[in-house]
């Protein structure tokens, strides 16, 4: 029996909640096998599973496991890292997944800005296309702004919800 379905927890009510909560995310717009991936780490006790702990758990392929975790490293939504004394890997949810998975979004949105402001160029900025584009520019320099304000309350609530961050 894996750890993550172990500890005296009901087996069949945690592959519900995976699957459960796997199908929310794909609803999100995430691909399937990263989302049961996540979801099968993120209910696990130690935060932590191996490939072969994840296809047993999930009834997948060692194959699907490894694309799905490709993907949410990706995303900086799980880590590799090796086990002790050994060369299998394994990887791990931190509990700020979801700050790190949305703050390391800034670079894409950097990204966007500067391809819209060549674009308001290009276009000019008095064509209706131009405008567009400056409007779009101008929401996601404003979500940039809102996100570092936001992650800054975040930390601070957390602090206050959890303690100090026990990094």
């Amino acid at each position: 029996m894996t750890e993550s379905a172990g500890g005296g927890r009901d087996v069949e009510a945690v592959s519900r909640f995976v699957e459960s909560f796997a199908a929310q995310l794909v609803e999100a717009g995430m691909a399937r096998m990263p989302a049961r991936v996540f979801a099968a780490l993120l209910s696990s006790d130690k935060g932590v599973l191996t490939s072969a702990e994840l296809s047993e758990q999930l009834r997948i392929s060692p194959a699907a496991v490894s694309g799905a975790v490709r993907y949410l490293a990706q995303t900086h939504m799980v880590s590799r890292e090796r086990e002790p004394g050994s060369r299998r890997e394994r990887y791990r949810v931190h509990g700020d997944q979801w700050y790190e998975a949305l703050t390391n979004r800034e670079t894409v949105i950097k990204r966007w800005e500067s391809a819209l402001r060549e674009g308001v160029t290009s276009l000019g900025p008095d064509t209706p296309a131009g405008r567009r584009m400056a409007e779009t520019l101008a929401f996601f320099e404003f979500v940039e702004v809102e996100v570092v304000a936001m992650m800054e309350r975040w930390r601070a609530h957390r602090e206050k919800t959890f303690g100090p961050d026990r990094g």
